[in-house]
């Protein structure tokens, strides 16, 4: 007899946890860095980022629409660490005035 294929995981739920990590690793380095080193430091989060995307897809283990999963994570990350540095440089800019 045959066995039924289990469903696929859920593969946007990695997508979502790298959104979570680009979040607390952006307001975690916003908080504790200082002004001058924080942008050099977001960008070496988003490159981990990046990285931990390719991750989390490898170990989804699907083949079918890998690129838009990755896509998705990273530009999701970039736009939620876009967000976070022009908050933080905003409040930056309104304590130096």
């Amino acid at each position: 007899m045959s066995e039924p294929a289990l469903a696929p995981r859920n593969a946007f739920h990695g997508v979502i946890a790298v959104w979570i990590v680009s979040l607390v690793a952006g307001l975690t380095l916003g908080i504790v860095l200082p002004e001058q080193d924080r942008v050099t430091w977001l960008m070496i989060a988003f490159g981990g980022i990046v990285l931990l995307s390719f991750a989390v897809q490898l170990a989804y283990g699907r083949a079918r629409g890998f690129i838009v999963r990755v896509a998705a994570s990273t530009v999701g990350a970039l736009v939620v660490m876009g967000l976070i540095s022009a908050v933080f440089g905003l409040s930056a800019l309104a304590a130096a005035l």
